[in-house]
């Protein structure tokens, strides 16, 4: 999870200062000097007084000064007290929203409407974008066959939320006939339609503890078929990415190495997956700023991550990531409306 609320006390006078001087080095990504703070919050304050201040939010470790004698900039505790206590996310227009939610609409293929939320992320943050791929023990049975091949062995077709189709190759104890396999799929899609496969499985096989001695041969090939044919796949830990180019233009990530580490960091994958993890188990939206990540390959970036859901169900995250300097009030309301229109389009599916 990202770090706890931190309790910084600040004067109203160092609270204005501090913030006029992260909104600029966000707006404009050069060091702050006193001279511009005076006119940014027009204070009647001396320079020399501006300049005391600033000492102190350094000596609390806010802001820093890359360069001697220049002005200041924030730093990852300083990022990271302005998002907890200053910031307020900064409400997207209707328009945008809409332009949201249209692109989403009326995708059919999951693999489709993630490629075009990630697509749609990275363009209109214009950083990159991450977007998990749906976990696939949420997947709802909508239909299924049983397709006798012989020798012990049962094709079954799947149909999951509504859309998607997997097929499965099982061995069986017994060669089952065609007609006791269409009497199985009759019965599995007229009693369980609907339920998880997690919860499906478990409930047939439930079952047999239950009636195991009045079980006629019917219904022994609806508990094998479930138990072989409609267990849940491995969770699909997985994203997309898109947009990486994006990073290429800002200053903070020109460095070529720093570049080649995060690129190749994102084939990898192994790193991102794990702060993925974290922001599902958090859920909502989570901002990891700089080395908050535990990667060092990310220290001089920040990822702004959303769960999306559908149907009261966490089924993955996306986000956006880019230098610590980005417009966090801004990026918070684009990736939060994002996940919901996302979450929208696959209930939808169901």
């Amino acid at each position: 999870m990202t770090p706890s609320k931190q309790v910084i006390a600040l004067s109203d006078r160092s609270a204005l200062l501090f913030r006029a001087l992260v909104e600029r080095y966000i707006e404009g990504g050069e060091p702050v000097g006193s001279r511009t703070l005076a006119r940014e919050t027009r204070l009647d304050l001396s320079a020399a007084t501006i300049r005391n201040v600033m000492a102190d939010l350094e000596d609390l470790g806010l802001i820093k000064s890359p360069h001697t004698s220049a002005g200041r900039v924030p730093t990852v505790k300083g990022y990271r007290f302005f998002v907890d206590s200053m910031m307020r996310a900064r409400r997207l227009s209707p328009d945008d929203e809409n332009v949201i939610t249209a692109g989403l609409r009326g995708v059919e293929e999951v693999p489709a409407l993630i490629a075009r939320a990630s697509a749609m992320l990275s363009e209109i943050s214009r950083l990159a974008s991450i977007v998990m791929v749906p976990r696939q023990d949420a997947n709802a049975l909508r239909h299924v066959d049983f397709v006798a091949l012989g020798g012990n062995r049962v094709l079954v077709i799947l149909v999951l939320n509504g859309a998607e189709v997997q097929n499965r190759v099982i061995h069986t104890e017994r060669d089952y006939s065609q007609p006791e396999l269409e009497q199985a799929a009759n019965y599995v899609n007229a009693e369980c339609a609907g339920l998880e496969l997690g919860e499906l499985r478990a409930q047939v096989l439930k079952d047999i503890h239950r009636t195991r001695e009045q079980l006629d041969r019917g219904m022994q090939a609806v508990v094998e078929l479930a138990d072989k044919g409609m267990a849940p796949a491995p969770a699909a830990r997985d994203f997309l990415v898109a947009g990486q180019t994006n990073l290429m233009g800002v200053n903070e990530l020109a460095d070529i190495d720093k570049l080649r580490a995060l690129f190749e960091a994102f084939h990898r994958k192994r790193d991102f997956l794990r702060l993925l993890d974290l922001a599902l188990e958090a859920q909502g939206v989570q901002i990891f700023i700089g080395e908050e990540s535990g990667y060092q390959v990310l220290d001089d970036c920040s990822l702004v991550t959303a769960t999306y859901t559908a149907e009261g169900r966490v089924l993955g995250v996306l986000g956006v990531i880019g230098p610590t300097r980005m417009p966090y009030d801004r990026l918070v309301s684009v990736v939060d409306v994002t996940a919901r229109a996302l979450g929208s389009a696959l209930k939808a599916q169901h």
